[in-house]
């Protein structure tokens, strides 16, 4: 039997915004049982909440965003702490930012495991709760697909298709099975990644103004721009697993 989980301690962590470019401090809370996962803008008047709700997911353009449809209250950039969250099997916690956007760290979500480790993760006194797949849904937007299947456990698989040769080969294509393989291992330190003739676009659309080589991988026409180069050599395709199992976990 599994319980649901939480942390011992608070703890905070001050970092930068990849797309906002601006400071903001992260503070994580303990929650009681059932209490599911909250974010709570603390710079803004009145201190407002935003659930973890996959109805309340709106923008997915370079990073995941959740709106609060009452007061548009805005959360941006979830996806690696979540998938942080998912890694540890977090059910419930306080989340509080003082702006919109959870820091960038390293690019990856090694740092927030890191956080976790910290505040000490502790079961609690309720079952856990799934969610099961019991039939194949499937869904497509443009050339881009996903499928779920029923399974006995947990797999990814993901392919990611570019005209590069970062990309050739087995290079973008990988399956995980969480019952045999580790996320801390062969997920956690691979970072996000963005092409040198998309950064231009980005920050004049008011985006990635925080990002920089120490926080993601840059690709010119041939290779990446970072002096330690990949942590993994198929580190592209590790990361964008690292972001549906950030994603996956909005569901709860």
């Amino acid at each position: 039997m599994l319980f649901q989980r939480t942390i011992a301690d608070e703890i905070s962590v001050t970092g930068v915004g990849l797309h906002s470019g601006c400071r903001v401090k992260l503070t994580l809370k303990p929650a009681p049982n059932d209490y599911g996962i909250e974010f709570v803008r603390t710079d803004l008047p009145n201190q407002p909440v935003v659930k973890c709700n996959p109805f309340w997911v709106d923008g997915s353009r370079l990073s995941s965003v959740l709106i609060e449809p009452q007061n548009k209250t805005i959360v941006a950039t979830i996806e690696h702490l979540m998938s942080a969250f998912a890694c540890y099997g977090i059910d419930n916690i306080i989340v509080e930012l003082s702006a919109q956007e959870i820091p960038i760290m390293d690019g990856s979500s090694n740092s927030f495991l890191y956080l976790l480790n910290q505040a000490r993760v502790v079961e609690q006194s309720h079952k856990k709760k799934f969610i099961r797949i019991k039939q194949s849904v499937e869904t497509t937007d443009a050339d881009k697909w996903v499928k779920f299947e029923p399974y006995d456990g947990y797999k990814i698989k993901l392919t990611l298709e570019y005209n590069h040769p970062l990309f050739a080969g087995e290079n973008s294509v990988l399956e995980v099975d969480f019952s045999k393989q580790s996320y801390v291992d062969e997920i956690s330190r691979a970072r996000t990644f963005a092409f040198m003739y998309e950064i231009e676009s980005i920050r004049n659309n008011g985006l990635g103004l925080g990002g920089n080589l120490n926080n993601a991988i840059v690709i010119d026409e041939a290779d990446v721009l970072n002096e330690s180069g990949l942590r993994y050599r198929d580190e592209f395709v590790r990361h964008k697993i690292l972001d549906a199992v950030g994603d996956l976990h909005v569901i709860g």
